[in-house]
């Protein structure tokens, strides 16, 4: 019955994947978009954390060094939804919009022992704004408007395996394909309607690498430490522009039908993270991590817009009442957590940082099951009211189905 229920979700989510919904994001409009923040498991609950992160239970696609420590003749399969509601504000105007999608599918399952596999598919960024900007006629006391419009963003399938070659020490190494389109359409009022349909296909690979080690254990406080590290990455780019002109009297001319040119190569930054996680009785587990993304060194243009060195710091805590007894309650995990990003991106001289605290909750499928239904709400803020600019508040929900299968044990007939 699960392999059928599997089934059906992994088709409803790929095609949802591959035709993501509009956001309204007004960062968006730079770059490639805005990075979708998507963790698995509980890991949203824990505020993005998982750089250290190990359970035999989860996928963990922050780091593929997590892989090694996947059970014999286990398999993990999960997928995710998420929802947001967020409020744009300036110094003069506030709006609202929501928006929801799949945010991931993966599997993981062991291929022999100390040595697992991940695959999976996810949203890796999105773009949704609309921009209306009025500029003056030359010569003239007239002005006209120009609207602005995009959508779409980036997919990224990935490959990953982790092996542990001592008893303390897993290693992993991270494959990704990226692509996607991004579309943007230019709508040019005057006395004359012109259209300008510019869509842009950008792919390119991404290799990242990652450790776990896990420290001697102290009185009951078992701690592991991890680390990724991200290769930087070109990725190509092509461009396909259809534009018209509409005159007063009604008549359309086209003036460029599905005319191709080469992008310049986006470039992503090479990153590295490390991770401390720290487990006190099996109650109660602690998450720190740090993320920082060498944006600088890209040497990317960006009109009078620049990109800027990220770095990211999260926080989490997972309380688990009693694992030992068989009440339901006993077994929920209950999380927090915090995560602070100082952001890519700095306009008019402005740092675009953002923030989100979450809670969540571990809910088991039924007593003493390890499949579970993974709950978290986050409340963040994005952006600044200085200087003119756009701040976005968000409330988002995440849903993560995580199920524990066996598939490649054999029925015995007696």
């Amino acid at each position: 019955m699960q392999k059928n229920i599997l089934l059906i979700v992994l088709i409803v989510a790929t095609q949802s994947i591959f035709t993501q919904n509009n956001a309204n994001t007004p960062y968006s409009l730079f770059g490639l978009g805005v990075e979708n923040k998507t963790a698995t498991g509980g890991l949203t609950g824990l505020g993005n954390t998982g750089i250290a992160q190990s359970t035999p239970y989860e996928i963990n696609i922050f780091n593929p060094a997590s892989l090694g420590n996947l059970l014999s003749k286990s398999f993990l399969y999960e997928f995710g939804l998420n929802g947001t509601y967020s409020t744009l504000k300036t110094d003069n105007i506030s709006e609202t919009s929501n928006n929801g999608n799949i945010s991931h599918i993966a599997i993981a399952f062991p291929l022999r022992k100390n040595l697992g596999m991940s695959i999976g598919l996810l949203p890796y960024t999105k773009t949704g704004y609309n921009i209306d900007i009025e500029s003056p006629v030359e010569g003239t006391l007239d002005t006209f408007t120009t609207r602005i419009t995009g959508s779409g963003g980036l997919n990224k399938f990935f490959i990953a395996a982790g092996f542990q070659p001592l008893k303390n020490l897993s290693i992993g190494i991270d494959f990704s394909f990226l692509f996607g389109s991004i579309e943007q359409e230019s709508q040019v009022y005057s006395d004359s309607f012109v259209s300008i349909l510019d869509q842009n296909y950008y792919n390119g690979v991404k290799l990242k690498t990652g450790f776990q080690y896990k420290l001697p254990k102290i009185k009951n406080i078992e701690t592991t430490i991890g680390g990724t590290f991200e290769l930087p990455t070109s990725l190509t780019g092509k461009q396909t522009r259809t534009s018209y002109k509409t005159t007063t009297t009604g008549s359309e001319l086209t003036i460029e039908d599905e005319v191709e040119n080469d992008l310049d190569n986006y470039e992503l930054p090479t990153s590295f993270g490390l991770g401390i996680t720290s487990k006190f009785n099996n109650t109660i587990t602690t998450s720190l991590d740090f993320r920082k993304l060498m944006w600088n060194d890209t040497n990317q243009e960006l009109n009078n817009e620049r990109y800027t060195d990220e770095s990211i710091y999260a926080f989490g805590v997972e309380f688990l009442p009693n694992k030992t007894k068989y009440s339901y309650w006993s077994n929920v995990k209950y999380r927090f957590g915090l995560n602070y990003n100082t952001g890519f991106l700095k306009i008019s001289n402005q740092q675009i940082d953002s923030y989100f605290v979450s809670v969540g909750l571990g809910l088991p499928m039924k007593k003493n099951s390890q499949n579970n239904f993974n709950i978290a709400y986050s409340y963040g803020k994005e952006g600044t009211l200085n200087n003119g600019l756009i701040q976005e508040n968000f409330h988002k929900i995440t849903l993560n189905l995580n199920f524990v299968g066996n598939w490649f044990s054999q029925r015995r007939i007696d």
